[in-house]
């Protein structure tokens, strides 16, 4: 089997969507491993921009296998929702091109209601999270008492597992203030959901081994960015899963050794959403123009990105941890009117110079960013497919980001369409 992972090297929003796309034209498999519909994936094509959570980016291409596997944590509602907006875009999804893990992990309604709660009694201490139930559903799987797809297939042999989570839930929910919930409310949503998501449970464990078998090119789609890992990100500013490329092995149930290789999306600069530490965000002009231009705005929640210059050091560390392979470098036409473009190459705490990211929270909060100027190449450079087409100056500042990282950028991204991408190594 020859299969490529797909992760965000940053904050997440580094253009994973458009990349999977693009190599799921190549590919047999497209597998979602992790995360929730809490990641938001655009893509443009033939001048239509559609926006996917939960699903595969590979469903919008005819005749692909998906499959969302049992690292995921899954919404039936916002399910049924996606599917209902791909189907008014004409892109049809059935049990034939999409396939769930049985023992993906639900998120029920309580768990959203949870996630807000806890977020609008948090003040100024909040996370940042979307409010979509994740976190507390990774709770509760972690915790053994969470719900999996396959236990509602006989909703008559569950009682037990929801006399578990609610007599949790029940406890947090009055100290929240919430109102208490009875079994009734849950089996009654379940029964009313069962038969529009039991239709694409599926062993998928078993069906990519088989793709294996067959030799089938499989694609590996993560959520999210790795300094959002769960373990190595900016924590607590982190979402609930791991977001590293291992977790593809684990959250779909293949061996590691059969991952080939890994490719780090990575903007041309850098972004987040939320709260949490962030060493070159900027707060001028330039971080201004920065979203402006790259239209940084998320997905999910629409919420305005936070926006700075492109953090050598960071990269360079979660390529580092992850083993990424190559790396996919998105959105570089929008530094194309930049005069002046920095780079950061270090960092320095109270007085003290460093080259990587300290897993203190106290001690992110301290970084002052050491920058290396680089003259912007004032050019175009939207819809260029061609390197050579490229600005001297532009394959000077790739050159100098491939250089710092240590990892090869084999991947050019220079617009939000499909066509607008230069492959410098065939992929598959």
């Amino acid at each position: 089997m020859s299969s490529v992972v797909i992760v965000g090297t940053q904050w997440g929003d580094e253009g994973k969507g458009k990349i999977v796309d693009s190599l799921s034209q190549d590919a047999d498999v497209i597998v979602r491993f992790q995360g929730g519909h809490n990641a938001g994936h655009t893509l443009v094509i033939d001048g239509q921009t559609i926006k996917l959570s939960l699903l595969p980016s590979g469903i919008v291409r005819r005749n692909k296998l998906t499959v969302i596997g049992n690292g995921v944590v899954l919404d039936p509602q916002a399910l049924i929702t996606e599917i209902e907006y791909l189907s008014k875009l004409n892109i049809s999804v059935t049990p034939e091109n999409l396939k769930i893990a049985e023992n993906v992990t639900l998120i029920l309604p309580f768990h959203k209601e949870l996630d807000i709660a806890r977020e609008n009694q948090a003040g100024k201490s909040k996370i940042g999270t979307t409010g979509r139930g994740i976190g507390p559903a990774y709770e509760d799987k972690v915790a053994r008492r969470s719900i999996k797809l396959i236990d509602i297939e006989d909703i008559s042999n569950i009682d037990e597992k929801i006399t578990r989570i609610l007599d949790h839930h029940n406890i947090l929910r009055k100290a929240f203030g919430l109102s208490e919930l009875n079994s009734d409310i849950i089996v009654d949503y379940l029964k009313d959901i069962k038969s529009q998501i039991i239709p694409f449970m599926d062993n998928t464990w078993r069906l990519l081994k088989e793709m294996r078998l067959r030799n089938k090119k499989v694609l590996f789609e993560g959520a999210q960015g790795l300094l959002l890992d769960v373990d190595f990100g900016t924590y607590p500013y982190v979402t609930s899963s791991n977001t590293l490329p291992a977790q593809a092995a684990i959250g779909s149930g293949v061996g590691p050794k059969y991952l080939d290789s890994i490719i780090g999306i990575t903007k041309a600069y850098t972004t987040r959403v939320g709260s949490g530490p962030f060493p070159t965000e900027l707060f001028d002009d330039a971080g201004d123009k920065l979203g402006n231009i790259g239209n940084e705005f998320g997905t999910v929640t629409g919420r305005e990105r936070r926006c700075g210059w492109f953090d050598g050091v960071l990269v360079r560390q979660t390529a580092q941890i992850s083993g990424i392979d190559m790396i996919a470098l998105t959105k570089l036409d929008v530094l194309d009117t930049f005069e002046k473009i920095m780079i950061c190459v270090g960092y320095e705490i109270d007085g003290r110079k460093i080259d990587y990211l300290p897993l203190s929270e106290y001690m992110q909060n301290k970084i002052k960013p050491i920058y290396e100027e680089h003259d912007g190449w004032l050019s175009d450079t939207s819809g260029v497919n061609d390197i050579n087409d490229l600005p001297d100056k532009a394959i000077q500042y790739i050159k100098k980001i491939e250089e710092f990282v240590e990892i090869p950028i084999k991947i050019i991204s220079t617009s939000p369409k499909r066509e607008d991408i230069i492959f410098l190594e065939n992929i598959f």
